[in-house]
Parts: structure tokens; sequence; C-alpha cells
């Protein structure tokens, strides 16, 4: 899990397979408690966009779950949470966790828009921070790489030394003359 900071509040990542999921109730504390996730969940706009969504991201989105949902979205009396909206719709851009690490998260895409229901400059910070998250892991992956290329390479190089260019009838201590095990720097 990584940890971005936007505005003062640190907020939670976390990644499953090529997806991240930015902590919704992390993001809360950034508008000092001043509304709830069921607030924002139970707007008619929101549920269309969660809607359209999940029809472009999840083939097993329960369109009749979402029908039943979308028809009470708006009413003053109606709120939904994260974890009925998951059960009636088997959605996959929100989870819902219990325990530690806790809370509610939300697909990239969905945090963003969330974000800008706490304001538009959280929005455009948000994201700008997790831009910069994405570029320092990507870094980090290219420096693993050359550093598993330079150690294979290395192999590959040693032991074309030894079947090529050391004569076979050279013992084990002439052969560690010319081309030790480690290297010597």
């Amino acid at each position: 899990m990584a940890k971005i900071e936007v505005k003062g509040t640190s907020i939670t990542v976390y990644s499953v397979g090529d997806k991240d999921f930015i902590s919704l109730t992390d993001m809360i504390r950034a508008k000092d408690g001043d509304f709830f996730i069921s607030d924002w969940l139970r707007n008619r706009n929101t549920v269309e966009f969660l809607g359209i969504w999940e029809q472009v991201h999840n083939p097993n989105f329960n369109y009749g779950g979402f029908a039943t949902i979308k028809s009470q979205a708006g009413l003053n009396n109606y709120k939904l949470s994260a974890k009925e909206w998951v059960a009636q719709t088997n959605a996959i851009g929100l989870v819902a966790k219990a325990g530690r690490y806790g809370g509610t998260y939300a697909h990239q895409d969905i945090a963003f828009e969330f974000g800008m229901w706490i304001s538009a400059e959280f929005k455009i910070y948000l994201i700008k921070e997790f831009q910069r998250l994405k570029e320092t892991e990507r870094d980090q992956l290219g420096w693993d790489i050359r550093r598993n290329l330079t150690k294979i390479n290395y192999r590959i190089h040693t032991d074309a030394i030894k079947t090529q260019l050391i004569p076979p009838q050279l013992t084990a201590q002439q052969t560690n003359l010319i081309s030790p095990a480690r290297p010597i720097f």
C-alpha cells in the first residue's frame, strides 16, 4: 500500500493487478467530515456515473440491481452504502473493506470523480499526486529491470568466457586467475 499526500491529507492507494484503488475514507478527512460516502452515493448523477463506469469495465454488472438503485437515487429518504451498491450491482469499481486497513476504496477513475465532491482544487491535486506516485513506481521498475538485465548479462558473459576463451586443460586455480568467480573491483 502506498500513500499520497493531498492538501495535508494522507490518502492510501493500493493496487490489485494493474488496477489502482484509492481510499475514499481517507479523502473524506480533507472535508473535515462534512459529508459521508453514502451522501455522495445517493446523488442521481453519481449513480449514473457509477453505472456507466461499471457497464464499460465490468462484464458481470447486474443491470437489474442498477435499475432499481437508479429509480430511487436522488430521493430525500434514500440512502445507499458502498457495500449495498456492490451487493446489488455486482460492482468492481468500489470496494468496502472491514478491519485493519479497512474503509471504502474506489478505482482511480471513480476516486477522481469523488474528489470533485470535496472540491475542484482537491481533485486537481489528487490527480497530480497520483500521477507523481505512478511516475515514481515506473522509475523504480525501470531501475529493477536494468539491474536484473545486468545480472543476467554478467552470467552470460562469464559463461561465454569459460566455454570459449579458457582452455579445458587448466586447473580450477588457473581458471580463477583468468576469470575469477566473483568480480574484483
